[in-house]
């Protein structure tokens, strides 16, 4: 109850909405900006940690085919950006962001820590005209791990050549020669641990979709509504996540080589727990913040929430089950055979995006003005082109960890090695340095009226993404005599990458928000997402298309390993660069489409 002052009482100051807290600045910036700055920070710790790891543990440690776990992995990542489409949702309608936040974190950490528990290393076999051989693993005078069939009391060296054949080496001398398509590797590893693995996927992917929407809906209720600060604020918050992810994925895959797999998942489980600290134990800080809407029955509905998260992480098991058995499509089959072949999660991936941006146009079209119609046009274009620049981004995790595994020299000016999951500390160390150039670099063009529109901001993005891999198809011409090329080649691609991501992924929430019909702005942002999400799964599929063979999580035959990477980086080159032409192309009409928005 507030007192009402009277003719005999003096009017007194009303105090009662004024939060002494909010006054404490941390770099002119609410206080509360550093708790959740931290607390991004060693989300994405854990995250990133434990993504760099992801594809190399599935070829070398459960000794999946390429195809396979790039497939696993493009369908995990895709799930990790559709999920926050609906925990963000039931943050606002029911948990309030800070329970969300928790409870994401909660499950993620489980989630990291369950990918502790891989069991024993899957044992590799061979089967050569129908018959089954073992597989052992030793390492030769230089070092390097070899594999061999074992035969009897023999060990014969498997050697690939470039025709598709197999050499099987006794003494270093051709004992027998396999034909193409007659020698098949596998492995035997327990359904118990790979059951366990995907599991944990599920529930890192169920956690991310709490997590991830909704501390940054936090941030944004630290500032009023024309708070000047709001757009520099997000700008600190999100160097958290390059923080983050440059010292995990120095740390995670270190301790992946050094002492083990779980060492490294166990160091992001461990990030992300002391994330869910920052939040849980605030002393107060973030009292007010990210709070339940006051609903009656709130408290029951949250755990029914709870519960029914829990639920989904079994039916996205089933989704990676479903991937990992689908087929690849028949040759010849062309576009109708390849989605046909496509699994349960990509086809409804591909279904919601094919279907949803046509009707979204239609009923702007119906229910808007022209010039609302034709806004939603313009931002329904750069949707479209923002899938591609993602699906040939995202190779890091996948595709271009794996060329880092096997045809990069990892030597750093002959001082050290690194390993192969730390070479995608590049991106995040590059965003870092180039971050604060690149904002400068907009503001002076703007204040001479040269700073490009975001059509064009995008179709330069595309063309340099492509010029990255361009980058690495050409130091392949200098590969050495172990086909592997300078460390320095594929720090490059990440710098000219880093570089592309800084011209599109800025810009791409506050494009939709301004684009869209108003009415409609929540759905248009769940198509962004979608759009990622579908980036991410293709992203997968284009990494199936530079799969090699491999024996026991080993290429037999470098030269032809090199050769499909550069066969798949260069076509993905030569596409991105006509898009990216096409839609400078499109810039103009886009701009005019755009009535004045930048």
């Amino acid at each position: 109850m507030v007192d009402t002052p009277t003719a005999d009482s003096p009017a007194e100051p009303d105090i009662t909405h004024v939060n002494p807290a909010r006054e404490a600045t941390w770099f002119g910036h609410p206080r509360q900006l550093a708790r959740l700055f931290t607390t991004e920070m060693w989300e994405r710790f854990g995250y990133y940690g434990m993504r760099a790891l992801l594809t190399l543990y599935l070829t070398q440690h459960f000794m999946f085919g390429d195809r396979e776990a790039t497939g696993i992995y493009g369908g995990f990542t895709a799930l990790v950006y559709l999920t926050p489409l609906v925990g963000g949702y039931l943050a606002d309608q029911y948990l309030g962001s800070k329970r969300a936040v928790k409870f994401g974190a909660i499950i993620m950490s489980l989630g990291y820590a369950i990918l502790c528990f891989g069991g024993p290393t899957a044992t590799p076999h061979a089967t050569i005209d129908g018959q089954r051989y073992e597989v052992s693993i030793a390492k030769n005078a230089e070092g390097k791990e070899v594999r061999y069939v074992v035969d009897g009391a023999k060990k014969l060296e498997i050697k690939g050549n470039d025709d598709g054949s197999v050499d099987l080496l006794n003494a270093g001398v051709s004992e027998r020669k396999v034909a193409k398509g007659s020698f098949e590797s596998g492995a035997d590893r327990s359904a118990l641990y790979v059951m366990v693995m995907l599991i944990a996927l599920s529930m890192v992917s169920v956690g991310n979709g709490f997590f991830k929407p909704n501390i940054s809906t936090m941030v944004g209720e630290l500032y009023e509504q024309g708070d000047r600060r709001r757009d520099s604020g997000f700008t600190i918050f999100y160097m958290g996540i390059n923080t983050g992810s440059l010292f995990s994925q120095i740390l995670c895959p270190w301790l992946a080589v050094a002492y083990g797999w779980s060492w490294g998942f166990g160091l992001a489980a461990i990030g992300m727990m002391i994330s869910w600290a920052l939040i849980q134990f605030n002393g107060g800080k973030l009292d007010g913040y990210g709070e339940p809407p006051a609903k009656p029955g709130v408290q029951r509905q949250q755990w029914i929430i709870y519960a029914a998260a829990l639920c989904v992480v079994p039916l996205f098991y089933l989704l990676y089950v479903n991937l990992m058995h689908s087929a690849a499509p028949a040759e010849g089959s062309g576009f109708i055979g390849y989605v046909a072949s496509l699994p349960l999660m990509g086809k409804l991936l591909f279904g919601s995006f094919l279907l949803g941006v046509p009707a979204i146009l239609v009923w702007s079209f119906v229910a808007g003005s022209k010039t609302e119609f034709q806004m939603m046009l313009a931002a329904m274009v750069l949707i479209v082109f923002n899938v591609v620049f993602w699906t040939l981004f995202e190779q890091a995790g996948s595709s271009l960890t794996l060329f880092a595994d096997r045809n990069t020299n990892l030597s750093v000016f002959g001082w050290f090695t690194i390993t192969a999951g730390q070479t995608q500390f590049f991106n995040a160390a590059f965003i870092v340095l180039l971050a604060p150039f690149m904002s400068m670099m907009w503001t002076a063009l703007a204040r001479r009226g040269l700073e490009p529109s975001i059509p064009v901001k995008f179709g330069i993005a595309l063309i340099g993404v492509a010029a990255g891999f361009l980058l690495l198809v050409w130091g392949s011409s200098y590969a050495d005599s172990n086909f592997q090329v300078g460390l320095w080649w594929l720090a490059g691609l990440y710098f000219i990458h880093s570089f592309a991501e800084l011209c599109i992924s800025p810009v791409g929430l506050s494009m939709i928000t301004k684009l869209s019909i108003a009415r409609v702005v929540g759905l248009m942002m769940g198509v962004w997402f979608l759009s990622i999400s579908v980036a991410q799964y293709f992203a997968g599929v284009i990494a199936q298309f530079a799969s090699v063979d491999t024996v026991g999580g080993q290429v037999v035959n470098l030269k032809v390993s090199l050769q499909a990477y550069v066969d798949v980086f260069t076509t993905i080159s030569i596409a991105a660069i006509i898009l990216g032409v096409l839609l400078l192309l499109l810039s103009w009409p886009l701009k005019y489409w755009m009535h004045g928005v930048k």
